[in-house]
Order: C-alpha cells, then structure tokens, then sequence
C-alpha cells in the first residue's frame, strides 16, 4: 500500500489550527493517520515478539523486560528500541511521506531519525510508566529540546490498558529535574502517582499518532485489562543538535524520502 500523501497535503500536512495547538499544548492527536489495514499488517509482525526476542535476541536491538514478574510467568518486553530492525513496516513508516512532512513542519527540513521504539504494555503485565519528560533523557546526548515525538497505537489504547497521558501545557515550564529510579526501563523520572499532575488521558485507535515535544511531562497507567497496548515511537530532531556533531546515518531531507 502506498504511504506517499498528495503534493498538497507534503507541503501542509497540518493546518494553522492544529499548528497553534501543538505549541500551546505541547501535543497534537492526528485521528487516522495511518491506515487501519497497514496497521494490521504490523501488527501481525510484532505478535510474537516477546517470545522471538527472548529466545534469539535481534541483532542491533536494545530490549528491556518488565520486572518481577510471578514465577513461571512468561517474560514480556516493556521497551524494545531500533524497532526498525525488527519490523520492515516500521522502516518504511519512518521514510513514509506522511511522517516526514509533517515533521519537517514541526522541526525543519533537515531532520533525522533519533530512535524508534515500541512499547509493548502487555495485557497484564504491562506497568506504570512514571512521569516525565523524554528531554530528560536526551539532554545528556542533545543540545537543545528540539526533538519531536511521533507516538502512533497499534492497538487501541484507553485508561484500562494504560493509555498515555499528557500534562497539558507543562513543556512551558522548561526542564525539570528528573529523579533516579531502580528501573531497566525508566530510570528517570517525575515522582508520583497518576493523580500527581493534572493530565489529559489520550484514547487512541490503531493507525492514531500523538505527536509531542522533548519538554512536555507525561506517563501512563499499568496494564490492568486482558488486552495489549502496543505503540511505537519515533523521534526526531533536526540536524546537528547531537552534541557529538555527527549525524546517525538514518538521515532525513525533505525532498528525500524513500
């Protein structure tokens, strides 16, 4: 199926309206983005996948578990990161035109690829992911709070199955410092529980994506349903904002989209 928008919708892909929310609110929802049968297919590539990788881990992937999980309980990725490895449709949908166009509106036309990564939240299993922003990650590896996050659900996600939840408005307030957790996942973060800061609960259906800045505070409830809530997560930022100063080769041009 062809992922390439028309012209118009390259060039403008989001509307005045939806640019003056995305910086007042540190968010933006696009409804339907993607294709619900494209969504299917990538869905059908990641069931599985926590088994696949236990057995016989991917090479160039990084995987974190959930923890303490009962005994004999089977294990269940929490995050699985360079998930373009594991996945041709997530490859492609990180070049697809409908990505990048609206990414060069938000970052520039010079950009590229952070990372991509799922986010597995199985049903069950899946935990509390704590409060917090990804720049308190990133600034350690960034020069400045560039980056934009593209969140887009493989399944649907709502308060029983650990929907994210965003603090409006709270990129505003800057970099927040971040406290050490014991995690293998989240090991900074925000203290408190969900009713800590007061969020918007973000429902999502497959093919959805929630696109968010590197300063905008969020998290989300555990699993508490019998169903999964698989996402995946693009970032990106624009070129030279590494403070190494060397770009990863996954480099994206406006006008070179593959």
């Amino acid at each position: 199926m062809p992922l390439a928008p028309s012209d118009s919708a390259l060039r403008h892909p989001l509307s005045a309206t939806e640019l003056q929310d995305f910086h007042r609110d540190g968010f933006l929802l696009k409804r339907r983005m993607y294709p619900r049968e494209l969504i299917d297919r990538l869905r059908a590539q990641v069931d599985g996948l926590h088994g696949r990788e236990h057995a016989a881990p991917t090479p160039g992937v990084w995987t974190s578990w959930e923890q303490d999980l009962p005994a004999g309980k089977a294990p269940r990725i929490r995050q699985l990161m360079n998930s373009e490895v594991v996945s041709p449709i997530l490859d492609a949908m990180s070049r697809s035109s409908e990505m990048l166009s609206v990414m060069s509106q938000l970052i520039g036309p010079d950009l590229y690829l952070y990372h991509s990564k799922l986010m597995m939240k199985a049903a069950h299993d899946g935990t509390f992911t704590p409060w917090h922003q990804d720049f308190g990650y990133w600034h350690f590896d960034l020069k400045t709070p560039t980056q934009v996050n593209c969140m887009f659900a493989i399944d649907p996600a709502d308060e029983s199955n650990g929907a994210v939840r965003m603090v409006t408005g709270s990129h505003q307030r800057g970099l927040v410092p971040h406290e050490s957790f014991k995690s293998d996942s989240f090991s900074l973060g925000l203290s408190g529980d969900l009713t800590a800061y007061p969020s918007t609960l973000i429902d999502m259906e497959p093919g959805d994506a929630l696109f968010f800045g590197a300063l905008i505070i969020h998290g989300s409830g555990p699993n508490r349903s019998a169903r999964d809530r698989r996402a995946n997560t693009f970032a990106f930022d624009r070129a030279g904002s590494k403070i190494s100063g060397v770009l990863p080769s996954h480099m994206h041009r406006l006008g070179e989209q593959g």
